[in-house]
């Protein structure tokens, strides 16, 4: 048989390792650890394989059953935050475990400190007391990503125990005596009046399984008031696209309008239709105007009344 020359060695080239060099190797996660540890307040663990440093926060303070179940740290009760490096920039995803109470503070922190809130959400069934879990993330310089996260483990501390927000109102529907147009005029669609509770509905549109789905289907963005231009209740849903979701949040805590839940409603929804459920307590004409903001905040409010 004859051989060609160099042709063992341009095979094995490929194959070659430089002295010294071990060809296995994975980068490491390029983190100053003791950094991060520092500004979230919080131990960690280097993850080499996959190059991520995660911090965790278990909320041994919470007594949590769920259907007769003692809920413990491991159980699913840990706050956590996970860094890795993206180019020259740093990628965190994390989720807080939180009391009722405790959400909407430790979302406007995380909304004011450049981090973003991407679900809002139970985890569990039957559990007392009620347990929410808040899914952020966001992306940047690792010391700012840190620091923010740091103060959103700060806020969870310092509301531990009931010392959050819980807007209460005692209102009747029966009893309510608010003007509608003073919302209409705010708003800029109109509603309907029915049972005591005054329900505006704006719709918009996507599709899927090949086919246009809209209001009567589901998507839409609507508000219910009742009681008193003093001291009223409203209670609601946002659909909205992924780009929006941040600056609706921001408007409607911005308001003081508490969020109660972020997810989606459907599956395979071109574009993706992000809802969110919100409820506020407060004098009519505010709680309109800081509804008015979010919705600003979308394409629904260029859209013609449903």
């Amino acid at each position: 048989m004859k051989m060609i020359p160099g042709l063992i060695c341009l095979t094995l080239i490929p194959t070659l390792a430089l002295p010294g060099q071990n060809i296995n190797k994975r980068p490491s996660a390029r983190f100053n650890t003791a950094s991060i540890e520092q500004l979230t307040g919080a131990k960690g663990k280097l993850d080499e394989k996959e190059g991520t440093f995660k911090v965790s926060v278990p909320r041994s303070d919470l007594t949590v059953s769920a259907a007769g179940v003692r809920l413990t740290p491991p159980m699913g009760l840990t706050s956590w935050a996970t860094f890795k490096r993206s180019g020259k920039d740093t990628i965190v995803m994390g989720d807080m475990v939180l009391a009722e109470d405790q959400v909407n503070p430790a979302m406007s922190v995380a909304l004011e400190n450049g981090l973003e809130v991407t679900a809002l959400h139970n985890h569990f069934f039957w559990d007392s007391p009620k347990v929410m879990f808040m899914h952020i993330g966001g992306m940047g310089e690792t010391e700012k990503l840190a620091s923010a996260v740091g103060k959103v483990f700060t806020k969870i501390k310092e509301t531990i125990g009931g010392k959050g927000e819980k807007p209460e109102a005692d209102i009747d529907p029966a009893q309510t005596s608010l003007d509608p147009g003073k919302i209409e005029a705010i708003l800029g669609f109109k509603g309907d009046l029915k049972d005591g509770v005054y329900k505006v509905v704006v719709g918009r549109t996507a599709r899927m399984h090949g086919s246009e789905i809209g209001n009567t289907m589901g998507v839409n963005t609507w508000a219910a008031f009742a009681g008193a231009d003093e001291r009223a209740v409203v209670a609601g849903d946002f659909a909205m696209l992924e780009s929006e979701v941040q600056g609706v949040l921001k408007a409607l805590r911005g308001a003081a309008i508490d969020v109660v839940a972020i997810h989606q409603h459907m599956i395979g929804d071109q574009p993706r239709i992000v809802f969110l459920h919100y409820w506020g307590v407060g004098r009519t004409e505010e709680l309109a105007r800081g509804l008015r903001k979010a919705l600003d905040r979308t394409a629904s409010s260029r859209m013609a009344p449903q």
